[in-house]
């Protein structure tokens, strides 16, 4: 899953002449679900949206220390196959992008996990139209424009082996120290025994 985020002072999206979503200052995301998007992708990209701190602290005006929820700023998002393009010589190449039909059940997913993690949501979550042809405003602030992908290792994660306890091995230590012992006991009580009997015959 890749995304274009924008921080904007306003967004929005129109089809037509009707507006479909728009907001004030935020953040405006373009993006692009692949063949190999699951929820997995879904709920890590939905995280770092809300965390990312791109904006002035409220309190302190500080510079690139405050997320979405702490500046209670607003977020359009806008479905774009397109950022999963593959260049093929001059020729650009979707066959990444997740089909129509099942990319717009994984992105209304996705509006929906982000809209879970964000206070008055109605108000500050905004979209385009999945599958319409969209004319995007933005008014970038800065201009700050960051890219992000999920990670591959999201869908490939296994679940490591369990590492042998130490104490375990100490233990096992222990107890061939311990037979080791015992072994070596009765081996001098077999060579005094046999020695006790040679001095007797003697």
């Amino acid at each position: 899953m890749r995304a274009i985020i924008q921080k904007v002072t306003k967004a929005s999206v129109t089809v037509g002449d009707r507006c479909t979503g728009s907001i004030g200052q935020g953040m405006c995301v373009l993006l692009g679900i692949s063949t190999k998007d699951t929820d997995k992708e879904i709920e890590w990209m939905a995280n770092k949206l809300v965390k990312l701190r791109i904006f002035n602290h409220p309190d302190t005006d500080k510079p690139w220390d405050a997320d979405l929820l702490q500046c209670k700023f607003g977020i359009l998002i806008v479905s774009q196959f397109t950022l999963q393009c593959v260049l093929k010589g001059n020729k650009p190449d979707f066959h990444n992008a997740m089909k129509a039909e099942q990319s717009e059940l994984m992105y209304n997913k996705f509006v929906q996990v982000l809209k879970s993690k964000i206070p008055n949501s109605d108000t500050l979550v905004q979209e385009g139209e999945f599958g319409a042809f969209m004319q995007v405003h933005i008014q970038n602030d800065g201009p700050v424009t960051i890219p992000i992908e999920s990670p591959e290792s999201l869908s490939t994660q296994k679940v490591k082996p369990a590492k042998p306890q130490k104490q375990n091995n100490k233990n096992q230590g222990k107890k061939k120290v311990e037979s080791s012992e015992v072994a070596k006991d009765e081996t001098d009580k077999v060579v005094e025994q046999v020695t006790n009997d040679l001095d007797k015959k003697l």
